[in-house]
């Protein structure tokens, strides 16, 4: 069955996106849209908005963006349906009744199954890390520290030396072949049938924010390999939108959580009394990961090893971080490697103190990069400063900007003045705009020659987006064919229709587009960032997007045109006198209607 688009507009139209989005992140009106923390991606810039007049999101660093449906299938985990039935509900609309298919309840039933597996695979190693069996194990945990309780709040147990007691034990429990198979805990060998995957091992249970078993971590005791081996993904689990010790974490009272980098971090900052903290699974951070700690938090401190490495994935996380609207930091852990050695080396007190003087993350960034230039020498130095400044133009909030611009100038030597000169030259530039997604389809082959057109056509749609009022004066200049990009021509024609018929309804054009990863691209476009502060810098910029695409447009019309086209001929050489009429500043636009 498929709802009618009538009532899915029905149901968009009632559900007013600032309101919804409320419910999940803190929001701040400034101008004419909403800002807060972005619960979602993984670039730079930490700036997440909701228009209520576009009725959209969007995050200028991630690039997260959508109608109220898609921020509920990426925030939720829901499908189209789900999203459209929650909001519904929401709204007092009555919807066609559905029924669940049987593949629908299989898949129910399949993954509450897998949930028993789990729950009975845990309470197994537990059970066996207190026997002589496990005694390996278990002087392994003692030695590192590990109290008896904190053994049993984070229900640590052992694999044995033997291959099939875990399987063993399950069949006894009337569990079949085929759903043993599906929970990722065994491998199948053609000689000796379903063998554990795990064997001694000190098992970590991997528990959702629910306390659920969905999958373990078993770290090897001797020199075997891997040292660490974590369950597969399953259907009920999902390494990159789970992260370790959260189910603990999120009820801790804490103003912050703490992202580290392995289980045992994660149990001897508890077992310490810093019991918001939390590790990713055996992977780099993700962004789904990033957006589920937004769901508890509104500060991360990062605390990964000191070593090349630690700060290498610190780097990486940070804009995973950002992007979802986190407050970041950095702790300095040096001159210890990890949170257990330091704990163990300095004890609580100093731990803590170290997390009071975490260091801003922006500020931590650019004080990696010194090492990548000379600061002794002049050129060194200003090379630097451009790469600092091409860092500080994403920032959105022009008074956060202004306090990073002061505090960058006064740590290396220079004046405010002359960092934000360079920041506003960069903004002109074009500096700081996320690069699209290549489409899928479009007149282009070449992504080296799309880059300037892109970014010329997609802050053209953000201009056309949000100042609609505009619209027929820039039609003048700027029509749908000067979009050269198939995708970016298709939603220029759908945004100048709405103009026409009245009313620029960008979230209505996003009902449009079913696959969420094209929604986003689609939302992209509509939001791409313009960083500048005055009128006179606005002015230039929309002169010089208008100039950008008309004269990309030339050059596309006169490389495929049909040379014994009279009509086209002349219009593109009338084109041609225009643009350089424009160049030469006989274009001036009236901004002042735009608020």
């Amino acid at each position: 069955m498929r709802y009618s688009d009538d009532l899915i507009e029905e149901v968009r139209m009632k559900n007013d996106i600032v309101d919804v989005i409320s419910g999940y992140v803190k929001l701040t009106r400034k101008g004419s849209s909403y800002f807060g923390l972005c619960p979602f991606h993984n670039e730079k810039s930490p700036s997440f908005s909701v228009s209520p007049g576009k009725q959209m999101y969007y995050c200028f660093g991630c690039g997260a963006g959508g109608n109220v449906f898609t921020f509920l299938m990426e925030y939720e985990n829901y499908t189209f349906v789900e999203a459209l039935k929650h909001l519904a509900e929401r709204a007092g609309i009555e919807l066609p009744q559905m029924e669940y298919s049987r593949e629908a309840r299989e898949q129910a039933d399949l993954k509450a199954r897998l949930l028993e597996i789990n729950k009975q695979a845990a309470k197994f190693y537990y059970y066996q890390l207190h026997t002589s069996k496990g005694a390996q194990g278990l002087a392994y945990l003692k030695d590192r520290g590990l109290s008896d309780e904190t053994i049993r709040k984070f229900g640590l147990g052992y694999s044995d030396k033997y291959g099939n007691t875990l399987y063993q034990y399950l069949k006894s429990k009337g569990y079949s072949d085929e759903l043993l198979r599906q929970s990722g805990l065994f491998l199948t060998d053609e000689v000796h049938g379903m063998q554990d995957k795990c064997w001694t091992r000190v098992m970590y249970p991997i528990m959702d924010v629910n306390s659920r078993v969905i999958g373990f971590g078993g770290r090897v005791m001797g020199d075997g390999k891997p040292k660490y081996l974590n369950s597969p993904e399953t259907k009920i689990f999902d390494k990159s939108r789970n992260l370790y010790g959260l189910n603990a974490a999120r009820s801790s009272r804490k103003k912050n959580l703490i992202i580290c980098e392995g289980y045992m971090d994660v149990i001897s900052m508890h077992q310490a009394g810093f019991t918001n903290a939390v590790a990713s699974l055996g992977t780099a951070l993700t962004s789904l990961q990033a957006g589920l700690m937004k769901r508890y938090t509104d500060e991360v401190l990062i605390i990964y090893d000191s070593d090349e490495a630690g700060v290498k994935a610190a780097l990486r996380a940070i804009p995973m971080l950002k992007g979802v609207g986190l407050n970041t930091k950095v702790v300095n852990l040096r001159p210890y490697k990890d949170p257990d050695e330091f704990i163990k080396a300095e004890g609580a007190e100093a731990f803590e103190q170290r997390l009071e003087e975490a260091e801003n993350s922006l500020l931590y960034e650019i004080r990696m990069r010194e090492n990548q230039y000379d600061l002794k020498d002049p050129q060194g130095k200003s090379d630097f400063l451009h790469d600092a400044a091409t860092r500080l133009v994403a920032i959105e909030d022009e008074i956060e900007r202004g306090s990073y611009i002061e505090a960058v100038a006064r740590t290396y030597g220079v004046t405010a003045e002359s960092m934000r000169r360079e920041v506003a030259k960069l903004a002109l530039q074009g500096a700081g705009i996320r690069e699209s997604t290549p489409p899928r389809s479009g007149v282009h082959s070449k992504k080296e020659k799309e880059s300037g057109t892109e970014k010329a056509q997609k802050l053209m749609l953000t201009w056309l987006t949000s100042y609609p009022q505009l619209i027929g004066e820039i039609e003048r200049y700027i029509t749908p064919e000067d979009f050269t990009t198939a995708l970016y021509r298709q939603i220029a024609e759908m945004i100048y229709l709405q103009y026409h018929e009245g009313q620029v309804n960008p979230a209505k054009l996003l009902n449009q587009f079913v696959d969420s990863e094209e929604q986003k691209e689609v939302a992209g476009l509509f939001n791409a960032g313009i960083p500048l502060e005055t009128e006179e810098e606005r002015q230039k910029a929309l002169v010089d997007v208008i100039c950008n695409m008309k004269e990309n447009s030339i050059t596309y019309r006169s490389s495929h045109m049909d040379v014994t086209d009279m009509t086209a001929l002349q219009k593109l050489m009338a084109d041609r006198k225009m643009l350089e009429r424009w160049k030469a500043g006989g274009l001036t636009l009236n901004l002042s209607a735009d608020g």
